[in-house]
C-alpha cells in the first residue's frame, strides 16, 4: 500500500466521524508496533493539508521490559517532527512478578491506557489515537459475540468523561494486510512485542478462526465490518 492510499482510509475514517476539529491536540499512542507506527505516518501526513488544523505529539508507554529499544522509533519522530514523550514504568514487573497474573493481558491494557492518558492530559492533549484497524473492531466484535454474548465492537470515536479525553481510531477503515503492506513499503521501524504472552491470546485465536472463515467464505470479513457500522451499536456515533 502507498502512502496516497493510507491517507484517503484514514481521511476518510476521520471525514466520516468528525474525528479531528480545529484545534485539536492529538496524542498519538506509539507502541512500537506496525499499527501505531502507520498510524504516525498517516497523521503527520494528513496534518499537512486537513482543512482543520491540528497538533500532534507522541507517547510511548514503556513497560519496563529492558529489551525494547525505541532508539528507531525516536530517529522517526525526529524525522517526521512529531515530539516523543516516553512514559517509563514498571507495568511488566508488576504484572509479572508481583502479582503473577496467569491472564494478564487484562490488566496491562488497563495500566497502559490509564498512563497513556495521564500523560495526554499532562501535555494538554484533548484527544487520544489509537491505532485499532478494520480487523481489529470485527476481531473485537467475534470476542464479544463468543464470550460476552453480545454484539459489540469499540467506537470510532468515544469520550472519556472521567479523563475529559476523547478517543479516536484514524485506521478503522485500514485492513490489517494493507498496513503490513505499507509497514513493508517504508521499512518502518517495528520493534517485536517483548511481552511472553504475545501471539497467545483469545483475540490470537479468534484472529486464526476469522482467517479461516474468510478462507473458506471470501468476503465474510468485509460483510461482518459492514454489519458492524451499520448496526446502531450504543455509543456508536452516526456517520456524516
Amino acid at each position: 500500500m502507498k502512502l496516497q492510499q493510507l491517507l484517503s482510509y484514514t481521511r476518510k475514517a476521520v471525514d466520516d466521524y468528525s474525528m479531528i476539529l480545529p484545534g485539536d491536540k492529538i496524542a498519538i499512542g506509539i507502541s512500537g508496533g506496525k499499527d501505531s507506527l502507520t498510524m504516525l505516518y498517516a497523521l503527520k501526513h494528513l496534518q499537512r493539508f486537513y482543512p482543520n488544523p491540528f497538533a500532534l505529539t507522541a507517547i510511548t508507554v514503556h513497560l519496563g521490559y529492558e529489551e525494547f529499544n525505541l532508539d528507531r522509533i525516536k530517529a522517526l519522530c525526529e524525522d517526521l517532527e512529531v515530539p516523543l514523550h516516553i512514559v517509563n514504568t514498571d507495568i511488566a514487573r508488576i504484572i509479572f512478578k508481583d502479582r503473577k497474573e496467569s491472564s494478564p493481558c487484562s490488566l496491562c491494557a488497563k495500566m497502559r491506557k490509564g498512563a497513556l492518558n495521564d500523560k495526554a492530559k499532562e501535555l494538554g492533549c484533548n484527544k487520544v489515537a489509537y491505532a485499532h484497524h478494520k480487523d481489529d473492531i470485527v476481531e473485537t466484535m467475534l470476542l464479544s459475540l463468543i464470550y460476552e454474548g453480545r454484539f459489540y465492537s469499540f467506537s470510532p470515536v468515544t469520550y472519556l468523561d472521567r479523563m475529559d479525553l476523547t478517543v479516536i481510531r484514524p485506521l478503522m477503515y485500514l485492513p490489517e494486510a494493507d498496513i503490513i503492506g505499507f509497514t513493508n513499503r517504508y521499512k518502518l521501524p517495528v520493534e517485536k512485542n517483548p511481552c511472553s504472552q504475545d501471539g497467545i491470546t483469545r483475540r490470537e485465536y479468534v484472529k486464526k478462526l476469522l482467517r479461516d472463515l474468510n478462507l473458506e467464505n471470501p468476503g465474510v470479513k468485509n460483510r461482518m465490518f459492514t454489519a458492524i457500522i451499520n448496526g446502531n451499536i450504543p455509543g456508536w456515533p452516526e456517520r456524516r
